[in-house]
């Protein structure tokens, strides 16, 4: 079920809202892991008895590592938990990939398994992991086994993210507050987030769909490609992140931020600070920092920036251009960190272009499986392969999407924000946010008239 959905919008929500709020506070969770059960049920049920055996192999682990966590079996615990929740990972996600790969490496011949991918694997897997890590660091494990459930399986951020770590969210499982101001926050961030997946998410995808299936290709084409890309797979997964942080907040939870502007950033490295933050930081904690981080020399350090990122690449999906995305991404942050981050200090506005562009070019690399495809639509950016400079369907394109590309420009950087800011701060400025609620029942209804009218709805992330 997508949140971007009218079954979800109009049905699953108000009922799951209306039985939550009824019923008392010691039964919230219940609810909560009930309807969350239905919402995962409704689009695959057969992998529900998937997830809850993760999900109970994750608990028991969690019991055991509490209490041996001082001994030598806690050890062997924390290494069980993990091989335990990256296995059916591996089985589901990778299996088939190892199998093709083996095959032409050695021309062996083998059967290729009819295996379709759980939906959210990759994000509660990671949870159960972070989980089995924190309590074996000293985090108290949680015994309450309905808690433990809704933590991982929150239908909020149960397909998608944010990752949310343990240690952040314990205290919230046993005892949080419900207010109308939560409330209020919850539905505007959601309604702002659902704006963004479908007001412009969904129309960059219509763009990038019409140019991957043109033969009609140009400089310009390329150039459009590119940007709409970029734009369409920020505000995707930014706009589901809202969505899921704001229902979060409804049901009375704080999830981590998963976004901060990231096309505001002057470097690489300031991008990826800012991007998908829940999983960067999750590489981190539990990968980087591990392996030594850069306590070992330089060279040491080097060799876990490119491990982390190889990882962070694969776990985007079973395929070599991911692979390939991420250690692109672990060359320019080398570099970066070797010589030129001083250097992109000199000029903000060519530091601005350089990560833009090299953002623009992996997320090419990124949605492309056929790498040689890849490679010609980069190159297509300056003109190679004997393409023209201009075509008809490209500026025929530009002008049907010029004002959601434009729109999508401006509303990936803070300036909108910090304008918005400015006015409630003027005089009269109580007036217009008093006006708020209007404005986001207006995008509500817009919203609601482009998914009746069955407009395009993919949601990219739902495929990790």
């Amino acid at each position: 079920m997508l949140f971007s959905s009218i079954s979800f919008l109009y049905y699953f929500l108000p009922c799951m809202l209306a039985v939550y709020f009824a019923v008392p506070r010691k039964f919230k969770n219940a609810v909560l892991l009930l309807g969350s059960m239905v919402f995962y049920a409704w689009g695959e049920p057969k992998y529900v008895l998937l997830m809850g055996t993760c999900v109970l192999l994750g608990f028991g682990f969690g019991l055991l590592l509490e209490r041996y966590r001082d001994k030598v079996f806690g050890k062997i615990c924390l290494a069980g938990s993990v091989a335990a929740s990256l296995s059916f990972l591996l089985y589901f996600k990778y299996w088939n990939f190892f199998l093709e790969n083996f095959s032409k490496a050695t021309g062996i011949g083998v059967t290729v398994l009819q295996i379709s991918l759980p939906i959210g694997i990759s994000f509660y897997t990671f949870q159960l992991i972070s989980y089995a890590a924190d309590v074996y660091r000293g985090e108290r494990a949680q015994k309450n086994l309905i808690n433990f459930v809704v933590y991982i399986v929150m239908f909020p951020q149960l397909i998608a993210g944010p990752i949310v770590r343990y240690s952040h969210i314990a205290g919230q499982l046993n005892s949080r507050n419900h207010s109308l101001h939560k409330a209020a926050e919850g539905i505007r961030r959601f309604v702002i987030g659902l704006a963004k997946k479908v007001l412009l998410s969904n129309q960059l995808a219509e763009l990038c769909s019409v140019f991957l299936d043109t033969t009609e290709r140009s400089v310009l084409f390329c150039w459009l490609y590119g940007i709409a890309l970029i734009l369409h797979i920020y505000f995707d997964f930014s706009g589901y992140s809202d969505m899921a942080i704001g229902l979060g907040k409804i049901f009375g939870f704080q999830f981590p931020e998963n976004f901060d502007y990231p096309y505001a950033s002057f470097s690489i490295t300031e991008f990826w600070r800012r991007w998908h933050m829940s999983l960067g930081s999750w590489f981190r904690d539990y990968v980087y920092i591990p392996l030594g981080g850069n306590r070992k020399g330089r060279g040491r350090q080097l060799l876990h920036i490119f491990i982390v990122w190889g990882l962070t690449g694969f776990w985007h999906g079973a395929s070599w251009n991911f692979i390939f995305w991420g250690l692109y991404f672990a060359l320019l942050l080398t570099i970066e960190k070797l010589w030129l981050l001083k250097g992109l200090e000199k000029s903000r506005v060519l530091s601005h272009v350089y990560t833009l562009f090299f953002v623009m070019v992996s997320f090419i690399i990124f949605n492309e499986t056929d790498m040689r495809q890849a490679f010609s639509v980069i190159g297509g950016l300056f003109g190679a392969g004997g393409i023209p400079l201009v075509s008809q369907e490209a500026v025929y394109c530009l002008k049907s999407f010029g004002l959601v590309l434009l729109a999508g420009g401006i509303g990936a950087v803070p300036t909108v924000k910090s304008l918005v800011g400015w006015v409630w701060q003027r005089p009269g400025g109580k007036l217009l946010k008093a006006a708020e609620p209007a404005f986001l029942l207006a995008f509500l209804l817009a919203v609601t008239a482009y998914l009746v009218d069955g407009s395009f709805n993919p949601f990219l992330y739902f495929r990790f």
